[in-house]
């Protein structure tokens, strides 16, 4: 499995999206707010993701 990198959009649990903030060593932290229906959900604006529990949805641009 690839891991994501920084700026990759990746989708987790049941349809949630997010930008990849920062890569740690099980795990990466994704910023939220890309979702249209962010505010709808009342989530935190950041979450921790193990690398075993997301898909790569979109490639960074850098």
């Amino acid at each position: 499995m690839k891991k994501a990198e920084v700026g990759n959009v990746i989708e987790f649990r049941d349809g949630l999206k997010g930008i990849v903030e920062k890569v740690n060593e099980n795990s990466v932290i994704v910023d939220l707010t890309l979702m249209d229906n962010y505010h709808d959900l009342e989530l935190d604006q950041r979450t921790v993701v193990n690398h075993k529990n997301y898909k790569i949805v979109k490639e960074s641009a850098y």
